[in-house]
């Protein structure tokens, strides 16, 4: 991973010259210490003396069979919010909203990929008279559990709010005087303290709060490994890494080393990884194709932030304040948020800004990884292939997509028979496998346009993609019906299956493992991988080309003309040819 930023511009907030040098970097120091003075001492220390105590266990939890009710995840224990938010008491004051009628703002739900996972009501996602405890006269059977790392610093970019950093840095080097005052009057003692990709303190809380929070409800399942360890896996990103690592304590408590197998996935390209599966897509990595939303995000950001962009440049001399320095702005505080624990540039925006920022993430995700990106099913297609392999207990026939048939032929790294799968992956996959499985029902109110957020859509990446968001794939035997049932749960509300060919509709999101099955089996046969991943082709950009479905143009479209697909031929990327598979 990219080290941190350990710079040496320190400031010393205004003077009385008017020259502001405030800090744009960490101070150089990372704990742990390098060589600690008594980390020799380590024979004083051992982590077991004996001496334990009575040990017996009790059964295992089963919560989502046995309790009356299930429980609600608020999502940011130990976050502080602003104090205000715009210049005005912030809405999060539940006594204020109450007076008003108005419902009671929450700043953490608005912040898209970056928000703090947190309980989605089922009534959310179209199905109000269910909840994720199994329905009266079902018991769970199994579960496949797909998840989200936890909270992380900024991705390595120069864009963003590194770009922030950057500027104040270049100017301290060329000696530009800059002074802040007001609502900005933080930033004369501000340094930047973010690193980039790694896992927060707070993230590191998330997965082993999501780990306890999944043994309790699903416990019981463990009961099944009589003769074998449960494995997980996760990919080799530091932060993928961390985030099984603090999950696995988790869930099976400490020491977890010899409770369960951990199966690390190379996320580097030229290998495949279905949790990482851009890295073997070439499309994936060009940016007409993979990075659409650019288009609709410039857009809407000049749009809804101009006003703020307007009223903050009043409190600041010698530093031009335009809608995307604003919209920067707005990142610092999500992310300071989730690093730090209470970010000062939260109090900027006011709640309508703190909307337009949800909805800018919205775009970004929708046009890029979901259902309007033309590259978003082919790379949930391998996911579903070990799924379907999964389900059926029969291992995948055909490797042509992002499978990896060195780890998936091989029962061991790859079981068939678990009651019980854990996969950690990144917000995206997560989306493009909503896209691939063709849950449509997110997919009702899109395209999204870039002038306006629309009264109601269905596509909200806060309560999808969010910090450590969770998928559970519910397989339950009920009395009623003679086939097992799957259903699945999204940050615990259950989505209608209705998208998915013959599920049929039903208000607790049931649908017969079979036709589940028979349905993905259809999308993969239909998804051509290599045409998606390797096809010359391009779309226009902008509203020149729209798709809700995440699928690539197909070869008619390419040679049809007016269809808003730039002609093409076919590639013969060596990468999409003779790749790991």
């Amino acid at each position: 991973m990219p080290p941190s930023y350990n710079g040496t511009c320190r400031g010393s907030g205004s003077s009385s010259s008017g020259t502001n040098m405030a800090a744009v970097a960490p101070t150089g120091f990372h704990f742990p210490p390098a060589s600690p003075t008594n980390g020799q001492h380590t024979t004083y220390f051992p982590s077991n003396i004996g001496y334990a105590g009575p040990t017996p266990t009790g059964n295992e939890a089963a919560l989502v069979q046995t309790a009356p009710a299930y429980p609600v995840h608020t999502g940011a224990p130990n976050l502080v919010g602003p104090e205000s938010i715009g210049g005005a008491k912030s809405g999060n004051d539940v006594s204020a909203a109450s007076l008003t009628g108005k419902k009671p703002f929450d700043i953490f739900k608005n912040w898209g990929n970056l928000s703090p996972w947190y309980s989605v009501p089922s009534s959310t996602f179209g199905l109000p008279d269910t909840s994720a405890e199994a329905p009266e006269g079902c018991r769970v059977v199994g579960l496949h559990f797909l998840h989200r790392h936890g909270a992380r610093y900024p991705t390595s970019s120069k864009e963003g709010p590194e770009k922030f950093k950057d500027q104040l840095e270049e100017m301290a080097k060329q000696g530009k005087k800059w002074k802040a005052k007001g609502s900005l009057e933080f930033l004369n003692t501000w340094e930047y303290a973010l690193g980039n990709e790694l896992l927060t303190p707070f993230g590191r809380q998330q997965m082993y709060d999501l780990g306890i929070n999944l043994r309790i409800k699903y416990g019981f399942l463990l009961n099944n490994f009589t003769d074998a360890l449960p494995v997980f896996r996760t990919e080799s990103q530091d932060r993928m890494l961390h985030s099984a690592a603090n999950f696995a304590i988790g869930f099976f408590g400490y020491p977890h080393e010899e409770q369960y197998l951990n199966s690390i996935t190379y996320e580097t390209p030229s290998v495949n990884n279905t949790l990482a599966p851009y890295m073997t897509c070439p499309n994936a990595n060009d940016w007409p194709k993979a990075r659409r939303a650019r288009y609709y995000i410039n857009e809407w950001v000049s749009r809804y932030l101009k006003g703020a962009a307007k009223r903050l440049q009043k409190d600041v001399d010698g530093i031009d304040i335009g809608p995307f320095e604003a919209y920067n702005f707005q990142q610092l505080c999500a992310y300071e948020t989730v690093a730090l624990g209470y970010s000062k540039f939260c109090e900027l925006f006011t709640e309508e800004e703190w909307e337009g920022f949800e909805y800018a993430m919205d775009l970004w995700f929708w046009y890029d990884s979901a259902f309007g990106s033309p590259v978003a099913r082919i790379q949930g297609l391998g996911y579903l292939q070990e799924m379907v392999a999964r389900l059926t207990h029969t291992p995948i026939a055909t490797h042509n997509s992002t499978t990896n048939s060195t780890l998936d032929d091989n029962p061991i790294t790859f079981p068939l028979n678990q009651a019980l799968y854990v996969d950690a992956t990144h917000e995206v996959v997560v989306l493009n496998i909503i896209t691939a499985l063709n849950l449509s029902n997110f997919a009702e109110t899109g395209p999204l346009p870039y002038d306006h957020i629309p009264e109601k859509r269905s596509f909200v990446t806060s309560q999808l993609a969010p910090f450590g968001t969770n998928m559970q794939f519910q397989l339950l035997s009920c009395d009623s019906t003679p086939s097992d049932q799957i259903r699945i749960i999204i940050n615990d509300g259950v989505t209608p299956l209705t998208g998915i060919k013959g599920c049929p509709e039903n208000k607790h999101g049931l649908c017969p493992v079979d036709t589940f099955v028979q349905a993905q089996k259809k999308i993969i046969s239909e998804t051509d991988w290599e045409w998606g991943c390797c096809g010359d082709w391009d779309v226009l950009p902008g509203t020149g080309w729209n798709t809700t479905t995440g699928d690539s143009p197909s070869r008619e479209e390419v040679e049809r003309d007016g269809s808003g697909v730039v002609r093409g031929k076919w590639s013969t990327e060596y990468f999409c040819k003779g790749h790991d598979r």
